[in-house]
């Protein structure tokens, strides 16, 4: 578990000085691709069938 913690907090460091050198309008072409990527995937999910309480149908 705090390996764990670890290596999150060591990744998000690393996201966060990643984003540092960028300029606003870097920023905001990335944030426009991971919504558009976001956008794609909730198109491509496929609705969860409910399951029925009997499987065993006569």
């Amino acid at each position: 578990m705090l390996l764990r913690l670890a290596y999150l907090g060591l990744t998000n460091t690393f996201a966060m000085l990643r984003l540092l050198p960028m300029s606003k309008q870097d920023k905001d072409i990335e944030i426009l691709a991971l919504r558009h990527q976001i956008g794609i995937l909730c198109q491509s999910r496929s609705p969860i069938q409910p399951r029925s309480a009997n499987r065993s149908s006569p």
